[in-house]
């Protein structure tokens, strides 16, 4: 069933006869649109006012009209219930089975009933009032259409008084739910009832009986469209599959055939254009077509709205997904088939995302909550932003209720939030109780309390366990009580009992640790009496041993009587045995016992008094200056009660006021903040349970003597600017005579000194400095301490001649800004002294012999025009607008000598490479002692002359120079006074230097007496030739044999079987204007040949003999040139020692 306004109706599965109503509308009442659907195989029946049927076989849809809006009685089938909703201003009425619970504000919608139960209405003069705008009743859900989507219906049959029956059917909406399996049960049951009843007669018309089968129903459960640019919205144009519209309405070919049996089949085809459009929201669209055009047997027919039942099927997943039907309007015949329009596809705009549903509760923990969603401030807290679908909430409280709630956020917007939900975090076990505490206590029973937890909110739900350990039981504890109250009774206990209690709470994360074990116990009760004495052992003629029953803790008197009828008792035992030995007894004499328990002492106390007076406080110990410790004893009357406190009262004079020092129990105590050498009267009063007695006898107390008060500011008068009278009066003394001042003295107030100790009220302090400020303050001293310091005075002395000037030194060479000659002046420099208040015009200097110099007001000064090599005697005063000041101390001071003449110069050794030279007379390395310094200067190649020694020797050995070269040197002297003159310039010559050392000459044999002796030839020197001496040896003194310019000579007339040596120099041959001169170089390596017969000699013996010599040759030279080598060691060794001592030292 589909109506304008409400949504479709279940009724019983009962088709009864309606009366069908005339066709009227009318417009001054409330109309309301009902639009009866009939599904294939179904017959829908109608019976008018004059008793004709109507029969309307589906599929087909009947629309009517009621002229007023009452609601309809809704008869629904058992199993099921109706209710009536009212969203957007429209009431509808849903009929559900029981299973499922139905709430109009919630998505989606619990699933339609079953297809094949038929609706029923009851007969009603009204309907429901029609809406200002035709809806199309939509399920409650999500996706619902807008009043625009709804075609408007033509105008419908009317009825009145007249009850008809529908049959349900889905139309094919977009989030209707799958039924379950109650429901599709539900369906069998009726189905079989309703057979039952077509059997059994209840009906006499089989049209209007139910179809034997139910109506095929597509329960489309269709995918939920994304708000915005989302997934499905892909269309495509071209006609729509058979295939998918039988999935949305079946196979209408097959079902109109079983529909229709009675109706002429005539073959009639429908042509629908394209829809349209148009007005595309977020959420809604304006679907528009035209009315289709039939043909039959090649005619074209036009059709009114009303021949035509119009549904639109959509689909949000592409032309080849599943479409559903989401409008059916109008009526139809059945002889027209069904015609299928080409496919449109639009894109609904984008808006903010849907309100999604509640967050659930994933973890919990005690400090956390972990959220997931699917995916309103107030009190509410942003805890989370992004695009996850789940979220773990951190740093929360334990046992604490978190109200959360959700909300969608896209480009376009954000969405409502979601219903609020409400999670707990995980708690903590309790802390441990506090012990129970006793109430009261029975005989046989004790009362206990005890107090939540400390930190416990007082929401938090806690459950208490109360366990108890009877003394001696050997059980343990027990548990006696479990339960939320905090109070027990514990009942049947044993009398005069000590139980042991502790307590545990508990909440839902467990039981926290035992609190503190206490101990409580039963009040004794009155003792029962003790069985009846009997004998036990053997009576013996003296003695018996008796024993009783009872209990082992009470205390039994046993008790004895000769007589046996007497009245008198004899105590003879007590105490808590049961047994005792009766001694002493009378041989044949009865005796009568007898035993009983006592009962505990009651004490009667009569009423108490206050206590009566106190003896007077007495000093405890010595008196101090600020403080008296005050002692007393309790009242002789304590008035029947316990002195609990005493209450000490002091005044200065018993004629002032009283004021209270002290209360409390002690019988001692120190009265403080007191005046040192003052006496105070002091009184004190006891006090018990009842009240305070009569105060003491006044007692007189006086404090020691203390230190005197402190002194007033002294009175400062200067009597000159280096004297000053400091004056003061005397203070407080506090019990003591003043025996002493202290004066302090100083030019800063934090850093003063004792400058005065004495009796005096006075004193004159000396030796100040003009215009300064100094600060003084009198302390006073007496047996008792030392006062405190009195407030310091200020006194400023007046201004005077300047003060002697304390730093007087001589400058040096170097710290001369310009270069002076130290032989005839001196540079002195002072600091500028104290000005005494007045500002120093200038300075006097007095050197020599009372010389007096006037300076400015520089700090330095050059005396000039001095004798050389003269001591000096300086010193200084300043000098001010009142005068001049003291001279300062004496400085000594002298000048330096002139400078020494330069010393005469001359060359001891001349050399091819070198010169040394000498000057002076003194040693040839100067002591260090020696003032004088020499600076010895050579022209160089450029001439210019540089420095080649700066010393106090007296000699120098120039070295790397050139033979034959002449060199001009000049000499300077200086020391302390200055630097000397430059001597005249001395030129020195180089000798020629010798050939160099030839090497060993070689000897080769002849003949037998005859060898010839070669060396190595040398090159002509600058010039001049080479001559060359050939020496022989036959023993240990050579004898020149030859001197040419010849590099060989031949040896003959040799002796035979000889040993011979030989060797040789060159010589170098010049001439000058003296003459002819040769000047040789060092010999050769000597080499050793012998003289053999040479046929006695094989042709190898020279070349061995020569090898030999060879070797013998090549050992001398090496061994000469490891005695230079270590030669030159020593040397270096020697000179570095020479300079470490006599130049570095």
């Amino acid at each position: 069933m589909m109506a304008d306004q409400p949504p479709p109706l279940e009724a019983t599965p009962i088709l009864n006869e309606v009366t069908l109503l005339p066709h009227m509308v009318n417009g001054d009442s409330i109309q309301q649109v009902i639009l009866v659907q009939v599904n294939p195989g179904e017959t829908f029946t109608i019976t008018t006012e004059d008793g004709h049927i109507q029969c309307i076989q589906g599929p087909a849809h009947v629309p009517m009209m009621s002229p007023n809006g009452s609601m309809p009685p809704i008869f629904v089938p058992p199993g099921y219930v109706s209710q009536v909703v009212e969203e957007n201003g429209v009431r509808k009425v849903v009929v559900l089975p029981h299973s499922a619970e139905f709430h109009p504000s919630m998505h989606p919608p619990p699933p339609p009933p079953p297809p094949h139960v038929p609706h029923y209405m009851h007969h009603h003069h009204a309907l429901l009032p029609h809406p200002p705008h035709p809806v199309y009743p939509p399920v409650p859900g999500t996706g619902e259409l807008p009043p625009q989507f709804i075609h408007q219906h033509p105008p419908p049959h009317v009825f009145q008084d007249s009850p008809f029956f529908v049959e349900p059917r889905t139309h094919g909406r977009t989030n209707f739910i799958q039924r379950d399996e109650r429901s599709l049960k539900m369906q069998e049951h009726l189905k079989k009832r309703l057979k039952d009843r077509q059997a059994s007669g209840h009906t006499n018309n089989k049209l209007n009986s139910p179809p034997s089968s139910p109506h095929k129903v597509v329960n489309s459960s269709n995918a939920t469209m994304q708000n915005g640019n989302g997934k499905g919205q892909q269309g495509a144009g071209g006609p729509l599959k058979q295939k998918q519209i039988g999935k949305t309405k079946g196979n209408p070919d097959a079902e109109m055939g079983e529909s229709d049996t009675e109706s002429k089949k005539c073959d009639i085809h429908l042509s629908i254009g394209k829809p349209v459009v148009s007005d595309i929201q977020a959420r809604s669209a304006v679907l528009s077509w035209n009315l289709p055009v039939s043909s039959q047997n090649g005619e074209s027919h036009s059709h009114s709205p009303a021949a035509f039942t119009f549904e639109v099927a959509i689909s949000n997943s592409g032309k080849n997904g599943k479409f559903k039907s989401v409008y059916v309007v109008s009526a139809t015949s059945s002889s027209i088939k069904e015609s299928i329009s080409e496919l449109v596809s639009f894109t609904t705009e984008s808006c903010e995302p849907d309100c999604p549903a509640a967050p659930k509760l994933i973890n919990r923990t005690k400090n956390s909550l972990s959220l997931q969603w699917k995916g309103k401030n107030g009190p509410f807290k942003e805890c989370y932003y992004g695009h996850l679908k789940q979220y773990k909430l951190t740093k929360l409280s334990p046992s604490t209720k978190y109200s959360l709630r959700l909300a969608a956020k896209n480009d376009i917007g954000m969405s409502g939030f979601s219903e609020t939900v409400t999670y707990y975090t995980a708690g903590i076990v309790p802390p441990a109780p506090s012990p129970p505490v006793l109430i009261e206590a029975g005989v046989t029973w004790l009362s206990v309390k005890w107090s939540p937890p400390n930190g416990v909110s007082s929401d938090d739900s806690l459950t208490y366990s109360l366990d108890m350990e009877e003394e001696g039981s050997g059980y343990g504890f027990q548990p006696q009580y479990n339960g939320d109250e905090l109070s027990c009774t514990l009942r049947n206990l044993r009398r005069s009992t000590s139980y042991k209690f502790r307590l545990f709470a508990y909440n839902s994360e467990g039981k926290s640790s035992p609190s503190e074990v206490v101990e409580h116990s039963t009040n004794p009760d009155k003792p029962g009496a003790p069985s009846k004495p009997v004998v036990k052992g053997k009576i013996h003629s003296h003695s018996v041993k008796v024993a009783w029953g009872g209990l082992p803790f009470l205390n039994a008197v046993f008790e004895r009587c000769c007589c046996p009828y007497g009245s008198k008792w004899d105590t003879i035992y007590s105490g808590s045995q049961r047994e005792h030995v009766c001694d002493h007894l009378k041989p044949g004499t009865s005796y009568r016992m007898r035993v009983y328990c006592a009962s505990d002492v009651t004490t009667v106390t009569t009423s108490a008094v206050p206590p009566g007076p106190c003896l007077a406080p007495c000093l405890a110990g010595r008196a101090k200056p600020k403080e008296i410790t005050l002692q007393w004893g309790p009242p002789s009357v304590d008035g029947g009660s316990d002195i609990t406190e005493y209450i000490v009262e002091m005044a200065a004079s018993e004629q002032e006021e009283r004021r209270q020092v002290y209360q409390g129990p002690a019988s001692e105590h120190v009265v403080n903040n007191l005046l040192p050498g003052r006496t105070y009267c002091f009184w004190i009063r006891a006090a018990n349970k009842v009240g305070f007695g009569p105060p003491s006898d006044k007692a007189e107390i006086s404090t020691a003597p203390g230190p005197p008060d402190q002194c007033c500011k002294p009175l400062i008068t200067c009597k000159s600017a280096t004297c000053a009278v400091v004056s003061w009066e005397s203070p407080a003394c506090n019990g003591a005579e003043i025996s002493e001042y202290r004066l302090e003295w100083g030019q800063a107030e934090g850093s003063m000194h004792i400058i005065y100790m004495g009796s005096c009220q006075s004193y004159e302090v000396k030796g100040l400095t003009p215009a300064t400020t100094y600060y003084c303050r009198v302390q006073a001293v007496n047996v008792a301490g030392v006062g405190l310091f009195g407030e310091a005075g200020v006194v400023t002395t007046p201004a005077a001649v300047p003060a002697p000037v304390a730093v007087l030194h001589l400058l040096e060479e170097d710290q001369m800004e310009t270069s002076l000659p130290l032989s005839t002046c001196l540079a002195i420099q002072w600091e500028e002294p104290c000005c005494h208040g007045a500002e120093i015009t200038g300075y006097n200097i007095e050197y020599g012999e009372k010389q007096l110099v006037t300076v400015g007001k520089n700090t330095s000064h050059v005396l000039e025009n001095l004798l050389p090599d003269t001591l000096y005697r300086i010193r200084i005063q300043a000098v001010n607008s009142l005068g001049v000041g003291p001279f300062s101390h004496s400085i000594k001071a002298k000048t330096k000598p002139l400078p020494p003449d330069p010393p005469h110069l001359e060359c001891v050794v001349f050399s091819y490479q070198s010169l040394k030279l000498k000057w002076g007379e003194g040693p040839s390395r100067a002591l260090i002692t020696n003032p004088t310094q020499f600076n010895l200067q050579m022209e160089d190649r450029f001439g210019r002359f540089v420095t080649v020694y700066n010393g106090p020797c007296h000699t120098y050995k120039v070295q790397r120079l050139s033979e034959s070269t002449t060199y001009y040197f000049k000499i300077q002297a200086y020391n302390d006074a200055g630097e000397g003159e430059f001597s005249e310039v001395y030129a020195f010559t180089t000798t020629k230097s010798p050939p160099a050392s030839l090497k060993a000459p070689k000897a080769n044999q002849l003949e037998e007496n005859t060898y010839e002796i070669t060396w190595e030839p040398l090159q002509p020197m600058k010039g001049d030739s080479i001559v060359y001496i050939l020496q022989l040896a036959a023993g240990r003194e050579f004898d020149q044999v030859y001197k040419g310019p010849e590099t060989s000579f031949r040896l003959t007339s040799l002796q035979t079987n000889c040993e011979y040596r030989i060797r040789v120099c060159a010589g170098r041959q010049s001439q000058d204007s003296a003459g002819s001169q040769e000047l040789y170089g060092p010999y050769s390596p000597s080499t050793v040949f012998s003289s053999q017969k040479q046929e006695l000699v094989p042709p190898s013996a020279d070349l061995t003999t020569e090898l030999a010599e060879t070797k013998k040759t090549l050992r001398e030279e090496r061994f000469i040139a490891i005695v230079l080598l270590c030669g030159f060691a020593v040397v270096a060794i020697l000179f570095a020692v020479v300079i470490q001592y006599f130049v570095i030292k």
